[in-house]
């Protein structure tokens, strides 16, 4: 099964991941181990509730104005 991480530096150091598809989120030091550690989470996320698949997620970006951020 092949499923989505967002991996995003976290502010007291590392990294923090997330899976969309499930919610299930995770951490490292580095960016293989939040992968590591989040394939880790949602495996056993997954074993108490399945996944229904619903098909890919989409990921992009989107630019606020100036003045909002």
């Amino acid at each position: 099964m092949q499923l989505t991480a967002i991996l995003m530096p976290a502010a007291e150091g590392g990294f923090t991941a997330l899976n969309p598809e499930t919610g299930t989120t995770s951490q490292g030091e580095t960016l293989e181990e939040a992968l590591v550690n989040l394939r880790d989470a949602t495996a056993l996320y997954l074993e108490e509730f399945p996944l229904v698949a619903q098909g890919r997620p989409v990921l992009t970006t989107f630019d606020l104005p100036a003045h909002a951020a």
